[in-house]
C-alpha cells in the first residue's frame, strides 16, 4: 500500500490537475483517419499486487488484427508503482507500465483500447485520453463499470445488441452506454482522443464476439494482465 501525508499529496493533486488541464485543450473528438485505414487495434490492461508492503503492477498490451481478429502480438512490462491511487489520476500511476509496454511493441497499432475511460471523466482526462498525448495514436475508452459524474446517472440501453444511451452531463456528452451484447450487462465507451464517438463505437462493436461483452483486445489485455499478474507475484515471493 503506498502512503503519502497531506502535506505531500496535496500539491501532487494539483500538479496532476495542471498537467490535465494543459492536455484538455488539445482532445480533439473527431476523426484523424479513414476508418479503412486500420489495420491493428492494441487493447491495453494493467493488473497490481502487492508484497512486503510494496505495490507492484503490469501493463500488457494486446495487438490484434482488425479484419481478422487473430493476435500478432502481445508486449508486457513491470515494476513497482510509487504514486499511490488517486480517484481522477490513474493516468499519472499507470503511465509509466503503458509507455514502457508500448516501446516493445513492433507491430504499431493504429487505434488503442483501454480498460477504463477517456473523455468520460471528471476533467475529460481519463487513461485513454491522457494516454493518447505519449503514445501519438487515435484511442478509445471501454470501462466495464460506469463512473457517475456530478451525480448523473446513465439511461439503461435498451435490450438489443448495439443499443446505445449517450451520457449527458452538463448539456455536453460525455460518453455512451452500450449495449453489446443482448440480456448483458452495458459498457461505457468515450473517446480518448483523436476520434469522434460514433466511430469509437462502430469499433468497438466490430471486434465483439459471443465470448464477451467487451472487445476483443480489451478483453485479451485483461486476460493476460491476470496471467502475468500470477506469474510475476510468485517470483516476487521469492
Amino acid at each position: 500500500m503506498i502512503a503519502m501525508d497531506n502535506s505531500k499529496l496535496k500539491p501532487l493533486i494539483e500538479e496532476f490537475k495542471n498537467e490535465q488541464r494543459a492536455f484538455l485543450p488539445k482532445v480533439q473528438l473527431r476523426n484523424t483517419f479513414q476508418l479503412e485505414e486500420i489495420r491493428f487495434v492494441a487493447g491495453v490492461d494493467l493488473a497490481y499486487w502487492e508484497i512486503n508492503g510494496k505495490t507492484y503492477g503490469t501493463c500488457c498490451i494486446v495487438v490484434i488484427d482488425f479484419s481478422t481478429h487473430e493476435v500478432v502480438e502481445k508486449v508486457y512490462s513491470y515494476g513497482e508503482i510509487t504514486i499511490p491511487y488517486i480517484s481522477g489520476f490513474l493516468a499519472f500511476r499507470e503511465l509509466p507500465l503503458i509507455k514502457a509496454a508500448a516501446k516493445k511493441l513492433t507491430k504499431q497499432p493504429d487505434i488503442y483500447m483501454f480498460d477504463g475511460n477517456g473523455y468520460l471523466h471528471y476533467r475529460h482526462m481519463g487513461i485513454a485520453t491522457h494516454a493518447s498525448f505519449y503514445l501519438n495514436k487515435p484511442t478509445i475508452g471501454v470501462a466495464k463499470s460506469y463512473l457517475k459524474i456530478k451525480s448523473v446517472d446513465f439511461t439503461m440501453p435498451e435490450n438489443q445488441e448495439g443499443s446505445y444511451t449517450d451520457i449527458i452531463i452538463n448539456n455536453e456528452i460525455y460518453g455512451r452506454a452500450l449495449r453489446t451484447t443482448k440480456s448483458v450487462k452495458p459498457i461505457f465507451i468515450s473517446c480518448g482522443n483523436w476520434i469522434d464517438l460514433e466511430t469509437s463505437t462502430e469499433i468497438v462493436m466490430r471486434l465483439i464476439n459471443k465470448e464477451s461483452r467487451l472487445p476483443i483486445p480489451v478483453r485479451l489485455a485483461d486476460l493476460e494482465t491476470h496471467i502475468m499478474r500470477k506469474k510475476l507475484w510468485e517470483n516476487y515471493k521469492l
